[in-house]
């Protein structure tokens, strides 16, 4: 299951804090900031989709979340792989490396990084 961009922009939140009140939430977010209602009616849609869970103290609810950061973008990254170049990781490197104006430096990072897995493979 997938979060939209308001669900996601509040679940980076949680993730930052790990436990929030809703008061902490919204302090999160720059002006103007978003309703209440708004941000309980997110939420609740995330408790629904198993992203985030609660804890009850009296009428307060203490949120966290459910699913890990990394594990999130970690699905999010493989279904583009799988949907966008055909399941192909060298189509979505070529396509990254070309269509993202990396510099030289980021690009030589970059390889270091795939030096070091092929070498711990």
């Amino acid at each position: 299951m997938q979060l939209s961009k308001t669900e996601e922009e509040l679940m980076n939140h949680l993730w930052k804090l790990e436990k929030a009140f809703m008061k902490d939430l919204l302090d999160k977010y720059p002006e103007p900031k978003p309703a209440n209602t708004t941000v309980a009616t997110l939420l609740k849609r995330m408790t629904d989709k198993g992203f985030v869970g609660y804890k009850l103290y009296g009428k307060s609810r203490e949120y966290y979340p459910l699913v890990k950061k990394k594990d999130y973008f970690s699905k999010h990254v493989n279904g583009l792989i799988k949907n966008f170049f055909n399941d192909s990781a060298s189509q979505f490197a070529s396509f990254f490396t070309k269509e993202t104006n990396l510099t030289k430096e980021e690009l030589q990072d970059l390889k270091a990084l795939i030096d070091n897995e092929i070498k711990n493979k």
